[in-house]
């Protein structure tokens, strides 16, 4: 399937599954283009490779558009949610992608992964605060491996061994940055 097939079947899966189980809010519903848009903005921005690590999942925005236009990344997708994680392993099924979906709390999907798998990147939007759970997936990450996490502020997290590498504004609002933070372990 090509790239603009698998973004509008993530796109008409997303909202057909929304109506069933909302999957996401009314403010994505309304500009759920933006948002798809802003994914792939994300996606050319860091040029995901390898193994990725996406947070907190839910319906799927940003990990899925970025996959979708990530050949060279297997994404991994963690949601606690069952109902949302039946939905990521169907869009997985629809838009054909090379990605992994678990249906768990972080720590424990850390735990069953193959210990060794190493992220080159971990990716996270709005998920709870990065400084109680990126130190869980330190030791999970490559050498150079990176964290992007999607805020309302340019301003990092403050976060011991991962200094901010660069912030960038995102298309959709003027409260919207990628902020990737480089581990330096």
């Amino acid at each position: 399937m090509d790239r603009d097939a698998a973004l509008r079947t993530y796109r008409d899966e997303l909202l057909r599954w929304t109506v069933k189980i909302n999957l996401i809010g009314p403010e994505a519903r309304k500009n759920i283009d933006a948002h798809i848009d802003e994914a792939v903005a994300a996606a050319e921005i860091l040029q995901p490779e390898g193994e990725v690590l996406d947070f907190g999942s839910g319906g799927g925005l940003p990990a899925i558009p970025m996959a979708i236009v990530s050949p060279n990344a297997r994404f991994h997708l963690v949601e606690s949610d069952q109902r949302k994680w039946a939905f990521l392993k169907h869009a997985v099924r629809a838009c054909a992608l090379n990605s992994v979906v678990h249906g768990d709390r972080l720590q424990r999907a850390l735990e069953k992964l193959d210990p060794e798998i190493r992220f080159s990147l971990v990716t996270s939007r709005a998920v709870g605060r990065p400084e109680e759970w990126v130190p869980l997936v330190r030791e999970k990450l490559t050498a150079d491996g990176r964290v992007a996490l999607f805020e309302r502020s340019p301003e990092p997290p403050r976060l011991a061994g991962f200094p901010l590498e660069t912030a960038h504004r995102l298309p959709r609002g003027e409260d919207n940055f990628l902020v990737i933070l480089r581990f330096a372990g």
